[in-house]
Protein backbone atom coordinates (compact mmCIF):
# COMPACT_ATOMS: atom_id res chain seq x y z
CA UNK A 1 0.00 0.00 0.00
CA UNK A 2 1.32 3.43 -0.92
CA UNK A 3 1.91 6.23 1.57
CA UNK A 4 0.02 9.46 0.93
CA UNK A 5 1.23 12.68 2.53
CA UNK A 6 0.65 16.40 2.41
CA UNK A 7 3.70 18.69 1.97
CA UNK A 8 3.83 19.53 5.72
CA UNK A 9 3.61 15.83 6.60
CA UNK A 10 6.46 15.11 4.18
CA UNK A 11 8.59 17.82 5.79
CA UNK A 12 8.06 16.25 9.20
CA UNK A 13 8.79 12.77 7.85
CA UNK A 14 12.06 13.86 6.24
CA UNK A 15 13.13 15.50 9.50
CA UNK A 16 12.89 12.13 11.22
CA UNK A 17 14.00 9.59 8.61
CA UNK A 18 16.00 9.27 5.35
CA UNK A 19 14.22 9.86 2.03
CA UNK A 20 12.05 7.10 0.60
CA UNK A 21 13.11 5.33 -2.61
CA UNK A 22 10.44 7.12 -4.68
CA UNK A 23 8.05 10.06 -4.51
CA UNK A 24 5.12 10.95 -6.75
CA UNK A 25 4.03 14.60 -6.70
CA UNK A 26 0.56 15.46 -7.96
CA UNK A 27 -2.07 18.17 -7.46
CA UNK A 28 -2.73 21.58 -8.94
CA UNK A 29 -0.33 23.84 -7.00
CA UNK A 30 2.84 24.12 -9.05
CA UNK A 31 4.60 26.22 -6.43
CA UNK A 32 4.07 23.46 -3.83
CA UNK A 33 5.56 20.90 -6.20
CA UNK A 34 8.61 23.13 -6.62
CA UNK A 35 8.96 23.48 -2.85
CA UNK A 36 8.59 19.73 -2.30
CA UNK A 37 11.19 18.98 -4.97
CA UNK A 38 13.60 21.45 -3.34
CA UNK A 39 12.97 19.87 0.07
CA UNK A 40 13.70 16.36 -1.23
CA UNK A 41 16.84 17.49 -3.04
CA UNK A 42 18.15 19.40 -0.03
CA UNK A 43 17.54 16.38 2.20
CA UNK A 44 18.88 13.71 -0.14
CA UNK A 45 21.93 15.34 -1.73
CA UNK A 46 25.27 16.62 -0.50
CA UNK A 47 25.42 20.29 -1.61
CA UNK A 48 29.00 20.04 -2.89
CA UNK A 49 28.23 16.93 -4.97
CA UNK A 50 24.73 17.87 -6.06
CA UNK A 51 25.50 18.38 -9.75
CA UNK A 52 27.14 14.95 -9.98
CA UNK A 53 24.22 13.10 -8.41
CA UNK A 54 21.16 14.78 -9.89
CA UNK A 55 19.42 13.95 -13.18
CA UNK A 56 16.34 15.83 -14.38
CA UNK A 57 14.39 14.17 -17.18
CA UNK A 58 11.20 14.82 -19.14
CA UNK A 59 8.53 12.15 -19.16
CA UNK A 60 7.68 13.10 -22.73
CA UNK A 61 11.19 12.54 -24.03
CA UNK A 62 12.82 9.94 -21.78
CA UNK A 63 13.81 6.64 -23.36
CA UNK A 64 12.43 3.68 -21.35
CA UNK A 65 15.79 1.87 -21.29
CA UNK A 66 17.61 5.09 -20.37
CA UNK A 67 15.21 5.64 -17.46
CA UNK A 68 16.02 2.27 -15.94
CA UNK A 69 19.73 2.82 -16.50
CA UNK A 70 19.87 6.29 -14.95
CA UNK A 71 17.90 5.11 -11.90
CA UNK A 72 20.33 2.25 -11.39
CA UNK A 73 23.49 4.37 -11.69
CA UNK A 74 25.55 4.45 -8.51
CA UNK A 75 26.01 7.79 -6.71
CA UNK A 76 29.37 9.55 -7.05
CA UNK A 77 31.17 9.91 -3.73
CA UNK A 78 27.83 10.24 -1.91
CA UNK A 79 25.26 8.16 -0.09
CA UNK A 80 22.55 8.56 -2.70
CA UNK A 81 21.53 10.27 -5.92
CA UNK A 82 18.24 11.76 -7.14
CA UNK A 83 16.43 11.35 -10.45
CA UNK A 84 13.58 13.77 -11.18
CA UNK A 85 11.16 12.92 -14.00
CA UNK A 86 8.77 15.73 -14.87
CA UNK A 87 5.65 15.75 -17.09
CA UNK A 88 4.62 12.22 -16.14
CA UNK A 89 1.01 13.25 -16.82
CA UNK A 90 1.85 12.54 -20.49
CA UNK A 91 2.26 8.85 -19.72
CA UNK A 92 -0.69 6.77 -20.78
CA UNK A 93 -1.41 3.33 -19.37
CA UNK A 94 0.61 1.48 -22.01
CA UNK A 95 3.32 4.08 -22.52
CA UNK A 96 6.65 2.23 -22.53
CA UNK A 97 8.30 4.83 -20.29
CA UNK A 98 5.53 4.37 -17.70
CA UNK A 99 5.83 0.61 -17.88
CA UNK A 100 9.58 0.94 -17.34
CA UNK A 101 9.00 3.24 -14.36
CA UNK A 102 6.48 0.88 -12.75
CA UNK A 103 8.83 -2.06 -13.30
CA UNK A 104 11.69 -0.14 -11.66
CA UNK A 105 9.48 0.93 -8.73
CA UNK A 106 8.74 -2.67 -7.90
CA UNK A 107 12.46 -3.14 -7.13
CA UNK A 108 13.97 0.34 -6.69
CA UNK A 109 17.66 0.96 -6.18
CA UNK A 110 18.57 1.60 -2.52
CA UNK A 111 20.99 4.32 -3.66
CA UNK A 112 18.53 6.38 -5.75
CA UNK A 113 15.61 8.63 -4.86
CA UNK A 114 13.21 8.82 -7.82
CA UNK A 115 10.89 11.84 -7.92
CA UNK A 116 7.99 11.67 -10.40
CA UNK A 117 6.28 15.02 -10.98
CA UNK A 118 2.84 15.25 -12.55
CA UNK A 119 2.00 18.59 -14.12
CA UNK A 120 -1.46 20.15 -14.06
CA UNK A 121 -4.24 19.34 -11.64
CA UNK A 122 -5.44 16.01 -13.01
CA UNK A 123 -6.31 12.99 -10.91
CA UNK A 124 -3.46 11.05 -9.37
CA UNK A 125 -2.20 8.06 -11.35
CA UNK A 126 -2.96 5.01 -9.20
CA UNK A 127 -0.27 2.87 -10.88
CA UNK A 128 2.44 5.35 -9.91
CA UNK A 129 1.01 6.25 -6.51
CA UNK A 130 0.83 2.58 -5.53
CA UNK A 131 4.63 2.25 -5.54
CA UNK A 132 5.66 5.69 -4.23
CA UNK A 133 5.19 8.10 -1.39
CA UNK A 134 2.45 10.16 -3.02
CA UNK A 135 2.54 13.85 -2.08
CA UNK A 136 -0.68 15.74 -2.73
CA UNK A 137 0.19 19.31 -3.75
CA UNK A 138 -3.42 20.47 -3.94
CA UNK A 139 -4.56 24.04 -3.34
CA UNK A 140 -4.15 25.09 0.28
CA UNK A 141 -7.05 26.22 2.42
CA UNK A 142 -7.70 27.09 6.04
CA UNK A 143 -4.86 26.71 8.51
CA UNK A 144 -2.62 25.08 5.88
CA UNK A 145 -2.77 28.25 3.78
CA UNK A 146 -2.21 30.44 6.85
CA UNK A 147 0.80 28.36 7.89
CA UNK A 148 2.29 28.49 4.40
CA UNK A 149 1.95 32.29 4.24
CA UNK A 150 3.32 32.74 7.75
CA UNK A 151 6.36 30.59 6.93
CA UNK A 152 6.98 32.63 3.79
CA UNK A 153 6.81 35.90 5.69
CA UNK A 154 9.09 34.65 8.46
CA UNK A 155 11.61 33.50 5.87
CA UNK A 156 11.44 36.93 4.21
CA UNK A 157 11.76 38.74 7.54
CA UNK A 158 8.34 40.37 7.24
CA UNK A 159 6.08 41.45 10.10
CA UNK A 160 2.51 42.35 9.17
CA UNK A 161 -0.59 43.48 11.07
CA UNK A 162 -3.47 40.97 11.33
CA UNK A 163 -5.86 43.02 9.18
CA UNK A 164 -3.14 43.53 6.55
CA UNK A 165 -2.51 39.79 6.51
CA UNK A 166 -6.20 39.03 6.07
CA UNK A 167 -6.44 41.58 3.25
CA UNK A 168 -3.43 39.99 1.54
CA UNK A 169 -5.14 36.60 1.63
CA UNK A 170 -8.42 38.04 0.37
CA UNK A 171 -6.83 40.14 -2.37
CA UNK A 172 -4.92 37.18 -3.80
CA UNK A 173 -7.70 34.66 -3.32
CA UNK A 174 -5.20 32.40 -1.58
CA UNK A 175 -3.30 31.87 -4.85
CA UNK A 176 0.18 30.74 -3.80
CA UNK A 177 1.91 32.18 -6.84
CA UNK A 178 0.37 35.61 -6.23
CA UNK A 179 1.07 35.39 -2.50
CA UNK A 180 4.71 34.52 -3.15
CA UNK A 181 5.03 37.49 -5.52
CA UNK A 182 3.42 39.89 -3.02
CA UNK A 183 5.59 38.63 -0.17
CA UNK A 184 8.64 39.27 -2.36
CA UNK A 185 7.43 42.85 -2.91
CA UNK A 186 6.79 43.36 0.80
CA UNK A 187 10.26 42.07 1.64
CA UNK A 188 11.76 44.96 -0.29
CA UNK A 189 10.05 47.60 1.84
CA UNK A 190 11.84 49.52 4.57
CA UNK A 191 9.55 49.96 7.56
CA UNK A 192 9.98 50.73 11.23
CA UNK A 193 7.21 48.43 12.39
CA UNK A 194 4.64 45.90 11.16
CA UNK A 195 3.36 46.52 7.63
CA UNK A 196 -0.18 47.92 7.75
CA UNK A 197 -3.17 47.21 5.54
CA UNK A 198 -2.89 50.52 3.64
CA UNK A 199 0.62 49.54 2.52
CA UNK A 200 -0.56 46.09 1.48
CA UNK A 201 -3.55 47.58 -0.38
CA UNK A 202 -1.27 49.93 -2.28
CA UNK A 203 1.16 47.19 -3.15
CA UNK A 204 -1.35 44.61 -4.40
CA UNK A 205 -3.47 47.23 -6.16
CA UNK A 206 -6.71 46.25 -4.43
CA UNK A 207 -8.17 48.53 -1.81
CA UNK A 208 -9.14 47.19 1.58
CA UNK A 209 -12.75 45.99 1.55
CA UNK A 210 -12.89 45.43 -2.22
CA UNK A 211 -12.04 41.73 -2.60
CA UNK A 212 -14.36 38.88 -3.71
CA UNK A 213 -14.63 37.79 -0.07
CA UNK A 214 -15.71 41.31 0.92
CA UNK A 215 -18.40 41.22 -1.79
CA UNK A 216 -19.64 37.87 -0.52
CA UNK A 217 -19.62 39.16 3.05
CA UNK A 218 -21.68 42.20 2.05
CA UNK A 219 -24.33 39.97 0.46
CA UNK A 220 -24.58 37.72 3.49
CA UNK A 221 -24.93 40.79 5.72
CA UNK A 222 -27.63 42.28 3.44
CA UNK A 223 -25.40 45.26 2.63
CA UNK A 224 -26.96 45.85 -0.79
CA UNK A 225 -25.21 49.14 -1.55
CA UNK A 226 -21.73 47.74 -0.98
CA UNK A 227 -22.43 44.54 -2.91
CA UNK A 228 -23.68 46.43 -5.98
CA UNK A 229 -20.83 48.96 -5.83
CA UNK A 230 -18.24 46.19 -5.80
CA UNK A 231 -19.56 44.24 -8.80
CA UNK A 232 -17.98 46.32 -11.60
CA UNK A 233 -14.76 46.89 -9.64
CA UNK A 234 -14.29 43.18 -9.06
CA UNK A 235 -15.03 42.23 -12.66
CA UNK A 236 -12.45 44.77 -13.86
CA UNK A 237 -9.78 43.15 -11.67
CA UNK A 238 -7.50 40.54 -13.22
CA UNK A 239 -8.26 37.06 -11.94
CA UNK A 240 -11.93 37.69 -11.16
CA UNK A 241 -14.89 36.65 -13.28
CA UNK A 242 -18.61 36.21 -12.92
CA UNK A 243 -18.11 32.44 -12.74
CA UNK A 244 -15.56 32.68 -9.91
CA UNK A 245 -17.76 35.09 -7.93
CA UNK A 246 -20.84 32.91 -8.35
CA UNK A 247 -18.85 29.84 -7.31
CA UNK A 248 -17.68 31.61 -4.14
CA UNK A 249 -21.20 32.77 -3.34
CA UNK A 250 -22.81 29.40 -4.05
CA UNK A 251 -20.34 27.55 -1.84
CA UNK A 252 -20.94 30.10 0.93
CA UNK A 253 -24.70 29.72 0.69
CA UNK A 254 -24.46 25.93 0.91
CA UNK A 255 -22.30 26.26 4.02
CA UNK A 256 -24.75 28.77 5.46
CA UNK A 257 -27.64 26.37 4.82
CA UNK A 258 -25.76 23.69 6.78
CA UNK A 259 -25.17 26.18 9.60
CA UNK A 260 -28.86 27.13 9.67
CA UNK A 261 -29.91 23.48 9.85
CA UNK A 262 -27.36 22.85 12.61
CA UNK A 263 -28.57 25.87 14.57
CA UNK A 264 -32.18 24.74 14.31
CA UNK A 265 -31.38 21.18 15.32
CA UNK A 266 -28.88 21.80 18.14
CA UNK A 267 -29.73 25.38 19.20
CA UNK A 268 -26.05 26.27 18.66
CA UNK A 269 -25.37 30.00 18.49
CA UNK A 270 -22.47 32.43 18.39
CA UNK A 271 -19.00 31.01 19.00
CA UNK A 272 -20.33 27.46 19.37
CA UNK A 273 -21.88 27.57 15.91
CA UNK A 274 -18.76 29.25 14.50
CA UNK A 275 -16.57 26.43 15.79
CA UNK A 276 -18.85 23.85 14.16
CA UNK A 277 -18.75 25.73 10.86
CA UNK A 278 -14.96 25.95 11.07
CA UNK A 279 -14.72 22.21 11.71
CA UNK A 280 -16.94 21.56 8.70
CA UNK A 281 -14.64 23.70 6.57
CA UNK A 282 -11.59 21.74 7.69
CA UNK A 283 -13.38 18.49 6.86
CA UNK A 284 -14.73 19.56 3.45
CA UNK A 285 -12.08 22.15 2.42
CA UNK A 286 -14.31 24.60 0.52
CA UNK A 287 -12.78 27.63 -1.24
CA UNK A 288 -14.40 30.33 0.90
CA UNK A 289 -11.42 32.31 2.20
CA UNK A 290 -9.88 32.14 5.66
CA UNK A 291 -11.90 29.67 7.70
CA UNK A 292 -11.82 31.53 11.01
CA UNK A 293 -13.29 34.85 9.79
CA UNK A 294 -15.66 33.02 7.45
CA UNK A 295 -17.01 30.79 10.22
CA UNK A 296 -17.52 33.81 12.48
CA UNK A 297 -19.43 35.57 9.70
CA UNK A 298 -21.65 32.56 9.05
CA UNK A 299 -22.51 32.28 12.75
CA UNK A 300 -23.33 35.98 12.84
CA UNK A 301 -25.66 36.03 9.83
CA UNK A 302 -27.35 32.65 10.28
CA UNK A 303 -30.41 34.08 12.13
CA UNK A 304 -31.33 36.32 9.19
CA UNK A 305 -31.25 33.52 6.59
CA UNK A 306 -34.21 31.14 6.87
CA UNK A 307 -34.20 27.84 4.99
CA UNK A 308 -36.75 29.08 2.40
CA UNK A 309 -34.68 32.22 1.87
CA UNK A 310 -31.52 30.17 1.46
CA UNK A 311 -33.15 27.89 -1.09
CA UNK A 312 -34.30 30.91 -3.09
CA UNK A 313 -30.79 32.39 -2.88
CA UNK A 314 -29.17 29.15 -4.07
CA UNK A 315 -31.63 28.92 -6.97
CA UNK A 316 -30.87 32.52 -7.97
CA UNK A 317 -27.12 31.91 -7.79
CA UNK A 318 -27.43 28.79 -9.93
CA UNK A 319 -29.51 30.72 -12.48
CA UNK A 320 -26.85 33.44 -12.63
CA UNK A 321 -24.14 30.81 -13.17
CA UNK A 322 -26.09 29.33 -16.09
CA UNK A 323 -26.75 32.78 -17.55
CA UNK A 324 -23.07 33.76 -17.42
CA UNK A 325 -22.05 30.56 -19.21
CA UNK A 326 -24.77 30.57 -21.87
CA UNK A 327 -26.27 33.99 -22.57
CA UNK A 328 -25.09 36.45 -25.20
CA UNK A 329 -27.69 39.08 -24.35
CA UNK A 330 -26.32 40.55 -21.12
CA UNK A 331 -22.76 41.04 -19.91
CA UNK A 332 -21.35 39.72 -16.63
CA UNK A 333 -21.78 43.05 -14.86
CA UNK A 334 -25.49 43.10 -15.66
CA UNK A 335 -26.02 39.48 -14.64
CA UNK A 336 -24.13 39.88 -11.37
CA UNK A 337 -25.95 43.13 -10.52
CA UNK A 338 -29.29 41.44 -11.19
CA UNK A 339 -28.22 38.57 -8.93
CA UNK A 340 -27.46 40.94 -6.05
CA UNK A 341 -30.84 42.67 -6.50
CA UNK A 342 -32.63 39.31 -6.61
CA UNK A 343 -30.90 38.20 -3.42
CA UNK A 344 -31.91 41.44 -1.74
CA UNK A 345 -35.59 40.66 -2.42
CA UNK A 346 -35.23 37.37 -0.53
CA UNK A 347 -34.70 39.39 2.66
CA UNK A 348 -38.47 39.75 2.85
CA UNK A 349 -38.57 36.04 3.70
CA UNK A 350 -38.16 36.49 7.43
CA UNK A 351 -35.86 34.14 9.28
CA UNK A 352 -37.75 31.98 11.73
Amino acid sequence: MSTRLSPPQLRRALAKAPPAPAYYLHGGEGILKEEVQALILDTALEPSLRDFNLDILSGQQVDPEALAAVCSTLPMMAERRVVVVRDVETWKRKTKAKQAAVAYLQRPSPDTVLVLVQGGDGEADDDLAAHCVAVNCAALTGDALDDWLDARMVSAGITITPDAREHLLRATGGDLGLLAAEVAKLSGLTTSGPIDRETVSSLVGIRFGETPDDWRDAILRDDLATAIRLVPRLLETTGNSGVSLVSLLGTSFITLRWARATAEETKARGSTLAERVKKLCFDVRPRVGSYGPFAALIADVTPRWSQPRLQAAINATLAADIAIKTTTISDETGIMTDLVLTLATTASRKAA
